[in-house]
């Protein structure tokens, strides 16, 4: 089994042994880590620190919930926790509630057997590389922490913040309700049986949405399929508004910060296009810069040159997108997954700010989704990986392929990525999986493919399997 630790927190597979999996004992171990950081951060003496706590529905969930509030009001910080919750939720309610920080319990797009704890900061948002290894260096020392006397241990309140995230989005200049209502739209959703089946329906029923079937939306936590919202996982929903022509299909994962789009004919609307159409939508009314991922398409770099913006890539992962994005004043942003930074709301993955304005885009637009997607730039992207084992050694894969390349546009802040005049591939060590990731985009499949082939071709022989 796995356990990973990264900056932004810890995921690792449920039971097993201590250290090598995602146990009760790892998440004391890294939840006291993490409020020994908060106390050391705290500059009130007279205020007692506080954590908002929220999870998606997996089975594991409750579990963990018990040991991070646990162990949270053991090191002497109160609690408030939300439950149920998705992630742009619990990112909200941080600043909503005067928190130091927050703990999101979900392992994200990862099977039922996953669970992760998302470290977040007083303003809602993913730690700093600086943080986050403080924290990892503070689990690693675990006898340093001191835990909080009886008479100082923290208190839990309950609150659901889920009315409160949707209210804001309603809120959002660029959110149309009455275009959206007058638009008369049929919606299908997929929620995976998890938090999305709490909040989608909701807000869609706030924007004036009547006409709602859904699909998967008891959050039971057991996955009706494989929780990435990917094509090939999504063929459900896909046959469904095929075949009982529906308008709009919305897919999210269990945490509801990656939103997938199926056009009203059953096809993918593709998932790096959920920030391309965002993107266009709030281009042509406010002027501003775009950010997103190595990973994601240059279709948005297209758009925002089409707006007179200026695009920049960041490393993977939404602490860096962010980063990048308050660095070059992007007034949109995200990851080419369907993860949409909106910062009028927060600067946080949010599906559903994506569906609010995705919808009031398509009202204003008066056309069918199919249609839309066809005014974007068309490219193709490939996204394949390679298993690692102990005989792979990335360092020297990457540095081999750099070199190999180095007459073409070479970046290498987050693995390699190879700009050639007609696409691109980039390889990277994934954050999250014991994989490799190699991405590559083209105008046609054939030519992505072409682009991934190779690279996984060179990858084998340097590794020699």
């Amino acid at each position: 089994m796995s356990l990973i630790k990264s900056i932004s927190g810890i995921r690792g597979t449920i039971g097993g042994t201590a250290g090598d999996n995602l146990t009760p004992f790892d998440i004391v171990k890294f939840v006291s880590a993490y409020a020994q950081w908060l106390l050391l951060q705290a500059t009130d003496g007279n205020r007692r620190s506080k954590v908002v706590v929220g999870r998606d529905a997996r089975i594991s969930g409750q579990m963990v919930d018990s040991l991070v509030c646990g162990t949270l009001t053991g090191c002497g910080i109160d609690v408030v926790n939300i439950g149920l919750a998705t992630t742009p939720t619990t990112e909200l309610a941080v600043t909503a509630e005067h928190a130091d920080g927050g703990i999101i319990i979900t392992a994200s797009h990862n099977p039922r057997q996953w669970n992760a704890l998302k470290l977040l900061n007083r303003h809602g948002e993913f730690l700093s590389k600086a943080d986050g290894e403080h924290i990892l260096q503070l689990a690693t020392e675990g006898e340093n922490i001191v835990f909080a006397s009886v008479d100082n241990i923290g208190v839990v309140s309950h609150k659901d913040m889920t009315d409160y995230h949707i209210r804001n989005v309603l809120g959002l200049e660029l959110v149309d309700t009455e275009a959206i209502r007058k638009a008369n739209f049929s919606v299908a959703i997929d929620c995976v049986n998890s938090v999305g089946g709490i909040a989608i329906p909701r807000l869609l029923h706030e924007l004036g949405v009547t006409d709602i079937t859904c699909l998967n939306c008891d959050p039971t936590g057991d996955f009706a399929h494989n929780p990435e919202p990917l094509r090939e996982n999504l063929t459900e929903i896909s046959d469904y508004i095929a075949s009982h022509k529906v308008d709009v299909g919305f897919v999210v994962d269990p945490d509801v910060d990656r939103l997938a789009i199926v056009c009203e004919d059953g096809e993918m609307f593709g998932e790096e296009y959920t920030l391309v159409s965002v993107a266009d939508y709030i281009l042509s009314h406010t002027q501003g810069n775009t950010v997103s991922n190595l990973s994601s398409t240059r279709a948005l770099a297209d758009i925002t040159a089409r707006y007179g913006g200026q695009y920049a890539a960041a490393a993977v992962g939404e602490v860096n997108v962010v980063e990048q994005m308050k660095a070059t004043g992007a007034i949109i942003g995200g990851e080419g997954n369907g993860g949409v930074i909106y910062p009028a709301l927060h600067y946080g993955r949010d599906a559903l700010v994506g569906i609010a304005l995705f919808l009031t885009l398509l009202a204003k637009k008066g056309t069918k989704v199919s249609a839309l997607r066809k005014t974007y730039p068309e490219y193709f992207i490939s996204k394949n990986k390679i298993e690692l084992t102990p005989q792979i050694d990335v360092d020297k894969i990457l540095n081999t392929i750099k070199n190999s390349y180095k007459q073409f546009e070479v970046n290498d802040i987050d693995g390699v990525k190879i700009d050639f005049p007609q696409g691109w591939v980039h390889l990277r060590k994934s954050n999250t999986e014991p994989i490799v990731r190699i991405y590559s985009e083209a105008p046609t499949e054939e030519q992505a493919m072409g682009f991934a082939n190779a690279v996984i071709a060179e990858i084998k022989r340097i590794a020699g399997i």
